[in-house]
């Protein structure tokens, strides 16, 4: 038998075009928008592209447009600077000919320095939990849904039905579900992808309006990478939202690795408002 297709490498899979200027596609799954992750990931492997023996270790971006999935999205790379020690790159994301989306990360040549970190909190192991599939199917949320490329167990699930408030924090596991290999640039452009898909829930969890009367979108996302890991293998995503205002959530969020140890550091800001009526 065969194996599946890999969908998230397939995502990271860019095609070159130009010099600086790559081209990337949705599956054909999704729905009316592109799902933030997939540019955020796809704009990082395309500043990696022009990128050597550096590692990204920080990278800040700003969503400007919701994307249409049935066109490809092409990203321009400027490279704003080659240094000693670090690299920068911009990176515009364009359909339509407008802007959807740019980013800008800066890269790093590996070297040794001090180190500490937060610990991780103590949670049930992921193979003791229901993963987001299962509890959307106890939902009735329909398979077109369910099916992503990265699996998520959250460790205090919040039901669609909840009428009660509950504080603003979320912590859940996630991973890649096919292997993406042991390249730390290929890890990290999967771990991009997957850290969009429960940050905003943290500034939810407080406010138990029905999905159908809310409008919610990421603003801008922000990733700081610590340290190379497996995204193959479980990652806890500890999050929460110190603040919701004017319509927008704040959001924070730490990864770590099976082995406790911080692999990356996350926040964003989200459009969290009441649905206009009709």
């Amino acid at each position: 038998m065969s194996e599946p297709q890999n969908e998230l490498l397939e995502i990271l899979d860019l095609e070159q075009i130009e010099l600086d200027l790559y081209r990337g596609l949705t599956p054909a799954r999704q729905g009316q928008r592109i799902y933030g992750g997939q540019v955020v990931a796809q704009a990082l492997t395309a500043a990696y592209r022009t990128i050597e023996g550096r590692l990204c270790h920080s990278m800040h971006a700003y969503f400007i447009r919701p994307g249409d999935p049935s066109i490809p999205i092409l990203f321009q790379v400027d490279r704003a600077r080659d240094g000693g020690s670090f690299s920068v790159r911009r990176v515009t994301a364009i359909q339509n000919g407008k802007q959807i989306f740019n980013l800008a990360a800066s890269f790093q040549v590996p070297e040794d320095g001090f180190e500490h970190q937060d610990q991780p909190p103590v949670v049930p192991a992921p193979e003791d939990l229901l993963n987001e599939e299962q509890l959307r199917e106890a939902d009735g949320v329909p398979p077109r849904d369910r099916d992503w490329p990265v699996e998520v167990r959250p460790i205090d699930p919040q039901r669609r039905d909840q009428t009660k408030p509950m504080a603003p924090l979320y912590n859940v596991w996630f991973k890649a579900r096919q292997s993406v290999g042991t390249d730390v640039a290929v890890n990290q452009c999967a771990l991009a992808y997957g850290s969009d898909m429960s940050l905003l829930d943290a500034s939810l969890r407080p406010h138990p309006v029905p999905h159908a009367h809310l409008q919610v979108a990421s603003l801008d996302h922000t990733l700081w990478f610590h340290r190379p890991s497996d995204f193959s293998d479980w990652h806890l995503y500890v999050q929460d939202s110190p603040s919701a205002s004017g319509g927008r959530g704040f959001n924070r969020g730490s990864i770590f690795d099976r082995q406790g140890r911080l692999v990356a550091s996350a926040t964003q800001e989200a459009l969290i408002r009441h649905r206009p009526p009709g």
